[in-house]
């Protein structure tokens, strides 16, 4: 296996440097120089990978769509029926067992609205991201309902988009209320709409 470059070491302790301050302040609310701080490198070192703070931002968002979709395929890889794929996927919403669920690490709960006005590269990359998601939860809907685990939509596409707008909002209420009933609450009531039988048959306990 071959050792990552320095280069490419440095270039990812800024983004991971950045991606954790703009999870915490949003980004207009880091600096540079506070950038700069957390990863340790001069700004000399900063220009050398990104021409500007915008373009910064624009590989973080790259950074982290492609570690999100990886993430996701993961959780819904193998045999199992469609119906088992998408509750994992709900359910890695949540935090478990002192693990961070994907609400909580979501830019674009925290980053959507601000970056729609402030940076259209930025706004760009986190839309085809949900792009790709929605098609993903798309595609598990048809097999679902192909396998027999999940009840026929007439527009998975349509159904898809709207379910991540569910938990997308339940996200947002979650952090504002430093609670995560509202993505538990989404949780149930997804299950059941998926559901062949009208309930919630895939519900881990």
């Amino acid at each position: 296996m071959t050792e990552p470059k320095k280069s490419d070491l440095t270039r990812q302790r800024i983004i991971a440097a950045g991606r954790a301050l703009f999870l915490r302040h949003g980004f207009s609310g880091v600096g540079l120089s506070r950038i700069l701080a957390e990863s340790g490198v001069p700004k000399g070192s900063f220009y050398y990978y990104f021409s500007s703070k915008e373009a910064f931002g624009a590989a973080l968002l790259e950074d982290y769509v492609t570690g999100y979709l990886a993430r996701i395929d993961a959780l819904i890889a193998g045999a199992d029926p469609a119906g088992d794929k998408l509750t994992r996927f709900w359910e890695a919403w949540l935090a478990k067992s002192g693990d961070a669920g994907i609400a909580s690490e979501c830019l674009v709960v925290k980053l959507g609205a601000e970056v729609a006005d402030l940076s259209d590269p930025m706004r760009v990359i986190l839309d085809q991201g949900i792009t790709a998601l929605v098609g993903r939860i798309a595609d598990l809907l048809r097999d679902g309902a192909r396998d027999g685990s999940v009840r026929p939509f007439d527009d998975p596409e349509m159904t898809a988009r709207m379910l991540y707008a569910k938990w997308l909002g339940a996200a947002v209420l979650a952090k504002l209320a430093h609670s995560d009933a509202p993505l538990r609450m989404a949780l149930a009531e997804t299950l059941t709409q998926i559901s062949p039988t009208g309930d919630a048959t895939h519900e881990k306990d």
